[in-house]
């Protein structure tokens, strides 16, 4: 899929790929959510579907958390408030933990609410807002946001489709 140039083209290059991972999820039987079978964010660890799903809210919450705060003229610690762009591996154990607690649906539905807020927020915005101007560094807000969602959720569905094949019928 080529990279967005408009609000159109990133609505819809969240749209298919969430799509395509919502599928391979709704195949996951909540009994294996947790087993850590799935090779980890950082180096040598091990997560579990909960955690590629805990790890994709967790960006999507990051990505809702940086509009916002830029919105009302806040300062943005990126990637997160104590982590830097090195530090991502130690930035997935710690969505692991914040959403260890959710079942598999709960999991999917926060995922799903991570997903339609951020969609608000880029209908909300023209296209001056999201592709007009350098946002952070050299990438503007569009860019950044396919990044952060688009990207990952592509990721995560390829991770699921290898995942299962290892692991036999879902």
């Amino acid at each position: 899929m080529p990279v967005p140039q408009t609000k159109a083209e990133l609505l819809e290059a969240i749209a298919v790929p969430f799509a395509r991972l919502m599928r391979e999820l709704e195949r996951v039987p909540d009994q294996r959510y947790r087993e850590p079978s799935l090779e980890g964010h950082a180096k040598g660890t091990m997560m579990s579907v909960g955690d590629l799903v805990a790890y994709l809210i967790g960006w999507g919450e990051l990505v809702i958390k940086w509009i916002d705060r830029d919105q009302r003229g806040e300062p943005v610690d990126f990637p997160e408030t104590g982590y830097k762009w090195n530090e991502l591996g130690r930035l997935a154990q710690k969505f692991y933990a914040d959403f260890q607690a959710l079942s598999p649906g709960e999991l999917v539905a926060r995922l799903k609410q991570s997903k339609e807020a951020i969609e608000a927020r880029i209908r909300d915005r023209d296209e001056q807002a999201l592709y007009g101007r350098p946002w952070y560094g050299k990438f503007t807000l569009g860019r950044m946001i396919q990044f952060n969602t688009s990207s990952p959720y592509a990721n995560a569905h390829v991770r699921l489709r290898k995942w299962k094949k290892a692991n036999g019928p879902t």
